[in-house]
């Protein structure tokens, strides 16, 4: 006999679905209901954010909890099952209502994060659960810990930077939260930051009075055609890694006779040392609103997405009240700003998946399924989430589009290098004096960079800079006149990835940063194709096998198999996950001549 759901969890199910007996007994259908009662794949994108429901209240997915999901979204169990477990944050076991995860990835690992995980594996056994995290996006306040909780009413916080005997004392009850750590100090010139720390990220009003929705009422002044001609003039390039032209993007998916189309914003950010969504979402929530809509109207979609990693409490709760409030304000829903275009936002969590940042596994966790990559071509323009035309950007991304609108294309072009214009962020971490998030144009050197967060921490000489994060590359000291440009990472060998410049000193273990690197990939690969799923595992055993000197063969045939297995995943992989899963790892063996290997710069 199928196991029955409790009343609580029934509960928490009916709240984002809509209670079961509303519009099925001749009652008034809410919209939820509509929503639920219409074709399947409308139904399964429902499926997240229901398990969400029951994570939350319980603090994991029963298996009465599941089946009353699976009954009212019309899913099978098995599928159900599968999209349950392939999330960090969900259990489908019994577990305490509180688990900590302690990041002990890059930044945090050279503040301490792996000796407070430790400690708190000892100190608090038998209470809540403390489960070892990768980077949470807290890297500006490292060391973090997640407190992910259940309960009704209860609230998941982050505290960062964390020290043992508060979050003992927190877990205790005997602690109070800290305030959120400050921001790094600004310098004047932003364009994409000039809200943040300055205006109330929670007041649609002190949004609009500093500028905001100027954007969107260019855009509508302009007409759509004209809003992607000024995208397209102003050159912005994607910045989350690929460097694909927006406006082409644009063009392509407004061009599409096909519909209906969307727009998403893809706000999982969960690359090691990358923390410039969060801050924006945190600080400037309306702006990622605003720019989403000008992406819907130049599109001609009438629904976006905003799907931000399931680490971010705060900045999830900002969106959720800033799109409370736009909506109620008429900038979302049927008539926005009474200028006769639809358009409306969903927010969707992640629930701990590095991949789902990845366009295509973030289509299939929208839709309800595993987030895996999906093989292209076909392309999202044509056939992205739910089979349709599909624009997906980032974050800061999307901001661009606002000083373009606001100071136009021929102006905003004037900003950066001919081939890179604009500003960047760029977030600064590991050993430095203020780590943060800091705005600069494209053209800024690495050591220009650094010295935007006061230099290295102590005055310490600089043994390596991690560009790009996990997915990205070492360089040396010797290359931070390097200049931060999409044409110099092209040419010079490295990448500027999502912004991440991170600072290592001279007392840096870059073996151990590098093997939990290799971590990371293998933990984080969905494991869908075979170079990903095994050339992750064979990476790290390599290095394992190296550092403990027990080589199969000499030093020198292990370096020639991990070139080999970088080669193999780089070519086959079907996604960017295992086609840049070695990538940190050879540029620190060939840069350092780590394991004695020789340096190959």
């Amino acid at each position: 006999m199928a196991a029955e759901p409790t009343a609580g969890e029934r509960a928490a199910v009916d709240a984002i679905l809509g209670a079961p007996e509303t519009g099925w007994d001749g009652g008034e259908r809410t919209e939820r209901d509509l929503r639920v009662s219409r074709a399947p794949q409308e139904r399964r994108t429902l499926l997240l954010p229901a398990l969400h429901a029951l994570q939350a209240r319980i603090g994991w997915i029963s298996e009465g909890g599941l089946n009353y999901v699976c009954e009212r979204l019309v899913v099978p169990p098995a599928e159900a099952y599968g999209v349950a477990t392939f999330y960090a944050m969900f259990s489908v076991g019994p577990q305490p209502t509180t688990v900590l995860h302690v990041c002990d990835d890059l930044a945090c690992r050279v503040r301490g994060g792996d000796a407070i995980a430790e400690r708190l594996a000892v100190e608090l056994a038998g209470g809540p659960k403390v489960v070892r995290s990768p980077c949470l996006g807290m890297c500006d306040a490292a060391p973090a810990v997640l407190f992910q909780e259940a309960g009704e009413g209860a609230v998941s916080h982050v505290v960062a930077p964390a020290a043992p005997d508060q979050i003992v004392e927190l877990v205790r009850g005997g602690g109070t939260l800290a305030p959120p750590a400050a921001l790094a100090p600004r310098h004047g010139g932003e364009r994409l930051l000039r809200r943040v720390g300055s205006v109330d990220p929670a007041s649609l009003h002190d949004y609009r009075a500093s500028g905001g929705y100027a954007g969107l009422t260019r855009a509508i002044e302009l007409g759509r055609d004209a809003v992607i001609q000024q995208v397209t003039d102003a050159k912005l390039l994607g910045r989350g890694g690929a460097a694909f032209p927006t406006g082409v993007k644009w063009r392509a998916v407004a061009d599409q006779s096909a519909g209906p189309k969307y727009v998403i914003c893809n706000a999982d950010e969960s690359e090691p040392g990358t923390f410039k969504d969060r801050i924006v979402m945190e600080h400037d929530p309306y702006a990622v609103i605003e720019s989403l809509t000008i992406a819907g109207f130049a599109t001609g979609a009438e629904t976006g997405y905003l799907y931000i990693r399931g680490e971010y409490p705060r900045a999830t709760k900002h969106l959720h009240e800033a799109i409370e409030e736009a909506r109620a304000a008429a900038l979302l829903g049927p008539d926005v700003m009474h200028a006769g275009f639809a358009f409306d936002i969903e927010l969707r969590r992640g629930a701990g998946a590095y991949i789902c940042g990845e366009e295509t596994a973030l289509f299939n966790s929208i839709e309800g399924k595993r987030g895996e990559p999906r093989n292209k071509p076909p392309f999202p323009v044509t056939h992205g989430v739910f089979g349709r035309p599909t624009a997906i950007n980032n974050v800061e991304t999307l901001i661009n589009v606002l000083p373009i609108l606001e100071m136009g294309a021929d102006a905003y072009a004037t900003l950066g290098t001919e081939a890179s214009t604009g500003t960047r962020l760029f977030c600064l971490s590991g050993h430095v004096e203020h780590p943060g998030l800091y705005e600069a144009e494209h053209g800024v050197t690495v050591r220009e960079a650094i010295a935007m967060a006061g230099g290295v921490r102590d005055g310490a000489e600089i043994k390596a800079v991690l560009l790009g994060g996990a997915a990205g590359g070492f360089i040396g000291p010797d290359r931070l006149d390097v200049r931060l440009t999409f044409e110099d990472a092209r040419t010079g060998g490295y990448t500027l990835g999502s912004g991440v410049i991170m600072v290592f000193d001279e007392a840096a273990d870059l073996v151990d940063l590098c093997l939990r690197i290799a971590r990371f990939f293998r933990d984080e690969s969905c494991g869908q194709c075979v170079p990903c799923r095994v050339g992750t595992v064979r990476q790290e055993e390599a290095l394992h096998r190296l550092i403990a000197g027990r080589t199969i063969g000499s030093a020198a045939d292990e370096l020639a198999l991990l070139d080999d297995i970088a080669a193999v995943m780089r070519d086959a992989s079907i996604c960017g996950l295992g086609q840049a899963a070695a990538s940190a790892v050879q540029s620190a063996i060939d840069t350092f001549g780590l394991f004695g290997s020789e340096a190959r710069s």
